[in-house]
Formats: C-alpha cells, structure tokens, sequence
C-alpha cells in the first residue's frame, strides 16, 4: 500500500549526473513574452535574498495557458534547468485511481518530496484533470467523483503551505481553464496565469529553424523555415515538429539522401489534409463533381481581393473526409 501512495513522478535533478538532456530558454523557441514572464521566477530561485530584502513575496506559481502542443512543458523545464535546481514533474491524471485516498496521498508526497529537494520546481502538466471546478450551489460541478474533490483539497492544503523559506515554486499547465475550481486560481496560489499563443510567423521561421538544423538538408536552412512558416499559421510548435519528421520520412520513402523542398511540401499536406488514397478509384461522374468542386475553391480564390491566392489543388483522395483538396497562400491573423 505504501508504494500505491508514491507519487509517480519524473525527476531531473542537477545535481545527479544521468545522460538527460537539458532544456535551456536558448532550445525554446518563439515564445517571448512567455520567456519574459518566467525569467522572474528564475531570478527568484538564484537570488532570493534580492527580493526578501525588498520586502517583496515571490508568486508561489504559474499557471501556463494554452493549447496542445504549444510547448508549456518544454517552457517548465528550462525555467528549472536556467534555475539549476530540481524539477519534479507530473501529469494531472496520475494522481488518481480507483482507491479512495491515493489521490491525496500522492499530493502530499510529491510535496514532501519537493520540500526535501528545496530549492526545487513543481510541475503538473493537465492540472485539469485534478483541478476541476468541486460541486457547489450552482450546480455547474464538472468533478465526477468525491475522489478528485479530495485530491484537489489536498493540493490547495500543500499550496497554501508553501512559504517563502520553503523555496519551491510549482507551475502547472492546461488547455481547458474554463473548468478549473476557482479556488485554485486565486492570488497566493497560482498568482501568474500565463498564456502562450499559436506561434506567429517570425515565431514559426525560429521554431522551424531548430528542428531543420537536425535535419540532412540540400539547401541552407533559411532556404525552407520561411517557407514552411508561411505554409503553417495556426500550427503548434509538435505540428511544426511533425512536419520536418514527416519530410524525413518522405524522402526516405522515395530513396533521397538529403531532404528537398518537395518532401516538405508533400509533408504539411500530409498534416494538414491527410494522406492521399491513390488506389480509390472514384467513377468518372464523381471525379468531374468533385473537379467543378476544388475549380470553384481556385477560381473564387484567385479573382476575390479578400481570399488567399490558391497554391494547389488535387481531387486525389485523402485520408480523411474530403474527396479532394485545394491549398491556399493563408495568411496570419
């Protein structure tokens, strides 16, 4: 029973020699103002006699923002490896099961342990799963057991006990801030909500920058990141990621020794449409619907003054729903 109420955390700790990878600010890409908000925290777990002398009370944590994919976990790790001290880390979901009290129990040791590792960084990454609003008078409860009430009690025990002297700070990340219980969300808990954005195009040319570099390209860098930014607004830092693989991929199907333009082009309409279906074979009165469709989507695009200027179009079948698939310059909001 003792070791069901272990938290089951995972540790980079600076202070043990293992072959982890640190993440550095310099390895998150984009981000900025993002970057500019943790730095106090950073700031705080060098020199904390600064702010003490001063009077002044550190944020006890940070809720990080945003949609999947987007890079809050990496952003948790490099405050912890620009800070040099611990990081524990959880994922929301881990804490509870079946058992009554295990939820609970595991908060208290993943405390425990952080005071004991002091200086030292929390992070649960889909605190929602823990964090969800308890049942009140309003009814508008989205917890489904007495369990995750109990688990989200004992957080907010822990948090509360953190002072100053402690020297731990815990961050924690979501998608869904609209379900957390308000009473995690108040100041001298999570005092700093964070977000972090879909990255913008300048963003996306140095996020892609770092995953080509890895990458046995024909032309320099630079030649494909602004490109491939232009070609993925509204992508996340993992979908950007996905697509230099997926180009790897391709050219390796196709026996390249280094990766070309069109392996990438080929790889964001992969991830954006799908696979194409080469051997559904459609009749011939489908394939002409289905061509007067994706001409209307070229036409429309090409004379309309408010529309993108249409880049290709194919009524080659893809994986998903659509029969054919026309590809547009976007433009960025």
């Amino acid at each position: 029973m003792e070791m069901m109420t272990k938290a089951k955390f995972t540790m980079v700790d600076p202070h043990i020699k293992v072959n982890i990878p640190k993440i550095s600010f310099r390895d998150v890409a984009g981000m900025k103002e993002a970057k500019q908000e943790v730095m106090e925290f950073v700031e705080y777990m060098k020199t904390p006699e600064k702010f003490a002398e001063l009077g002044g009370k550190v944020p006890k944590g940070a809720l990080l923002l945003g949609p999947p994919g987007i890079g809050k976990t990496m952003l948790a790790k490099a405050v912890a490896a620009e800070a040099g001290v611990p990081f524990l880390s959880m994922n929301g979901s881990e804490f509870v099961e079946m058992i009554g009290g295990l939820g609970a129990a595991r908060v208290r040791d993943l405390f425990r342990e952080a005071r004991k590792r002091s200086p030292c960084i929390i992070y649960i990454d889909e605190i929602d799963a823990i964090g969800k609003k308890r049942r009140g008078e309003n009814k508008s409860s989205y917890m489904t057991s007495s369990e995750e009430e109990h688990t989200l009690n004992q957080l907010l025990v822990e948090m509360d006990g953190l002072e100053s002297k402690t020297n731990v700070i815990m961050l924690a990340s979501t998608n869904r801030a609209d379900v957390l219980d308000k009473a995690l969300l108040r100041p001298g808990r999570f005092d700093r909500h964070i977000l972090i954005d879909y990255p913008t195009l300048p963003e996306r040319i140095e996020i892609l920058e770092v995953y080509l570099k890895k990458l046995k390209i024909e032309k320099d860098v630079k030649f494909y990141s602004t490109r491939l930014a232009q070609l993925t607004p509204g992508m996340s830092g993992a979908d950007l990621a996905n697509i230099c693989n997926e180009a790897a991929l391709h050219a390796a199907r196709t026996g390249k020794t280094v990766i070309e333009r069109n392996d990438f082009e080929a790889a964001v309409e992969r991830v954006v449409a799908g696979a194409a279906k080469k051997e559904n074979t459609m009749a011939p009165i489908e394939k002409r619907t289905v061509a007067y469709h994706e001409a209307g989507h070229v036409i429309s695009g090409w004379f309309l003054k408010s529309t993108s200027l249409p880049l290709k179009v194919t009524i080659v079948p893809r994986t998903g729903p659509a029969l054919g698939f026309a590809q547009y310059m976007p433009k960025d909001k």
